[in-house]
C-alpha cells in the first residue's frame, strides 16, 4: 500500500504530492515552490526520492525542481511537448508576472522526456501515464490503479476544469482528454488535482457544471 502525502505550496497554493511505499522510497510530484520546506518534511518522513514527476511544466509546478535535484540527485519526468518550457518563462508563464522571478530551469543530462502512453516502473512503482492535454498540450496524468487514485495536475478540479486561455489550452481538447482518460477510470478512484482537494469521477459527472452532459 503506498502512501500520499500532498501539500499546497507557493503563491498560488499549487499542490506538491510525496508518494512513498513501505521501503521508504518516494516520488515527488509537481514540486511548485518552498523547497526547504520539502526536503524538511522528507527527512522528517525519512523517505529516499527516486524521481520528479511534473504534470506539467506551468511555473507554480516547477519552482522547487532544481533545489531538489541538486540535492537529492534524481531524475525529473516530463512529457516532451514541454520540455522547452522548463527554460523559457514565457512558455512556463513566470514571465507574465512581474511580481514573480522568472522561472527557468538548469538544463540537465537526467531529464527524461514522456513520449508515449503506457506503464512506466521506477524502482517499485508501477503506473500508467495517460497524456491529457488540454490546459496544456504536454498535461499528463500519473495513474495508480492497484492503489486507487490518480494525480492529474490541472485537467480536473472538483468542482472544475483547469483553464485553457494559456499557451496551447483549448477547452475542447481537454473536455476529451477529461472524458476518455479521467471519467473512465472507476467511480471511485481518487483524483488528486493540482489545486484544491481530492475528487473522484463519480462526483464529477454528477456535479461539476463543466462536464455536463457527459
Amino acid at each position: 500500500m503506498l502512501n500520499i502525502r500532498g501539500y499546497s505550496l507557493g503563491p498560488v497554493q499549487t499542490n506538491c504530492y510525496i508518494v512513498s511505499n513501505k521501503d521508504k522510497e518516494c516520488l515527488i510530484f509537481d514540486p511548485g515552490e518552498e523547497a526547504a520546506f520539502l526536503m524538511k518534511e522528507l527527512r522528517k518522513q525519512n523517505v529516499k526520492p527516486l524521481a520528479i514527476l511534473l504534470t506539467h511544466a506551468h511555473f507554480d509546478h516547477i519552482g522547487a525542481v532544481d533545489a531538489l535535484r541538486e540535492e537529492y540527485d534524481v531524475p525529473l519526468y516530463i512529457h516532451k511537448e514541454e520540455k522547452s518550457w522548463l527554460v523559457d518563462p514565457l512558455k512556463n508563464g513566470s514571465g507574465k508576472y512581474a511580481e514573480l522571478p522568472n522561472y527557468s530551469m538548469q538544463p540537465a543530462k537526467d531529464e527524461h522526456l514522456i513520449t508515449k502512453e503506457g506503464d512506466m516502473t521506477i524502482g517499485s512503482f508501477t503506473f500508467n501515464v495517460a497524456h491529457t492535454p488540454g490546459h496544456s498540450p504536454g498535461s499528463v496524468s500519473y495513474i495508480f490503479k492497484e492503489d486507487g487514485f490518480a494525480i492529474v495536475g490541472d485537467t480536473l478540479f472538483r468542482g472544475s476544469v483547469g483553464r485553457t486561455d494559456l499557451i496551447g489550452g483549448s477547452m475542447k481538447v481537454l473536455t476529451q482528454s477529461i472524458q476518455e482518460k479521467l471519467l473512465t477510470l472507476p467511480e471511485e478512484t481518487i483524483l488528486y488535482p493540482g489545486h484544491g482537494e481530492y475528487t473522484t469521477p463519480e462526483q464529477e459527472m454528477n456535479s461539476n457544471p463543466f462536464l455536463n452532459g457527459f
